[in-house]
């Protein structure tokens, strides 16, 4: 498709707002060598892209400018490099194409092979373009991180899931409940029926004192924390954690980091870990496989269309959703 041009949306500086995005028309890219070109059938925004359009992660993101932004695709494979195996022209997939390149919120995308995974029938683009970034960082923090076992065959287990309005949230809750754990989750107010719904056993309304105090309604002590919350002292955390409790922070910042280190240098078997993103096809394959059985949903905020991306982007700031939001070309 050399040649060929298509719609994208895009912005030229960082700092700006909603109205900075602009639907232009730009070159279809072409895939290399590993990589696959997808015509993209739904896209979905998180809030790390709001935070790098805003600048907040130079000089190390957006690494090129202007910048198309989005990561998690689903679509159709149209083109192929030829060093690609695993899925061919026709194939209808999900992908990720990562947060240095961006290039989601357009009609045709490019992404690693390596990051690409076949779509079951059963699963809409909507739900698949959900997937990527948000469903990997719950699983990673769940599994990888903490060790818990997905088909319940682990010790019982208390785990507090902090924002469980957004996404990374959606996505804890119902893996935490494949894995037979007692759920708490701190979430809006307006959100707190609909993380139920999603299975957690409590729910706390994080505006209140006890929401801010990150206490259990039943008082249990937690042995696993994700915390995909606002930045939270130790002090706060402390107070609720078992006696060998871990706190594994999605968002790190310098002082979680700190205290990370200091909880290694004192032995302590309370600690606070952060977790960095690792994205792997193997678990993205599973957690699709999961959608596709209904053991775990894709829970979508809402719409729009790929040519107004201006709402859509607005709303990503407000940080007010519960789910993903899609963008639709």
């Amino acid at each position: 498709m050399a040649g060929k041009l298509m719609h994208a949306v895009r912005y030229t500086n960082c700092g700006g707002g909603p109205s900075d995005l602009k639907y232009v028309e730009v070159p279809v890219p072409t895939p290399k060598e590993d990589e696959v070109l997808i015509k993209v059938e739904a896209a979905s925004i998180s809030p790390i892209d709001w935070v790098i359009q805003q600048g907040g992660l130079t000089p190390l993101l957006p690494r090129v400018l202007p910048q198309i932004p989005g990561t998690d695709v689903a679509g159709e494979v149209v083109d192929v490099g030829s060093g690609v195996k695993n899925v061919k022209a026709g194939d209808k997939v999900i992908a990720m194409t990562g947060f240095f390149n961006g290039g989601g919120l357009a009609e045709f995308v490019v992404a690693k092979a390596n990051l690409t995974v076949i779509r079951p029938l059963e699963v809409s683009a909507a739900e698949g373009a959900g997937i990527p970034s948000a469903g990997l960082m719950a699983h990673q923090a769940l599994t990888d991180s903490a060790g818990l076992k997905l088909d319940g065959t682990g010790k019982p287990t208390n785990i507090l899931i902090t924002n469980a309005s957004e996404s990374v949230g959606n996505y804890a809750i119902q893996l935490a409940k494949l894995g037979n754990a007692h759920v708490t989750a701190t979430c809006a107010p307006e959100h707190i029926d609909l993380a139920k719904s999603l299975g957690a056993d409590e729910v706390v309304d994080q505006t209140t004192p006890d929401g801010q105090a990150l206490k259990s309604p039943s008082g249990k002590k937690y042995d696993i924390v994700i915390h995909w919350g606002e930045p939270t002292s130790w002090s706060a955390f402390e107070p609720h954690l078992a006696s060998n409790g871990k706190i594994f922070d999605i968002k790190p910042t310098p002082s979680s980091i700190k205290a990370y280190a200091l909880k290694k240098l004192t032995f302590s078997k309370k600690e606070l870990i952060p977790v960095i993103l690792s994205c792997k096809a193997e678990n993205m394959d599973f957690l699709a496989k999961l959608v596709k059985e209904g053991k775990v949903k894709t829970v979508i905020d809402s719409k729009y269309s790929l040519s107004n991306p201006e709402d859509a982007w607005a709303k990503n700031a407000e940080n007010k959703i519960f789910g993903k939001i899609i963008l639709e070309p």
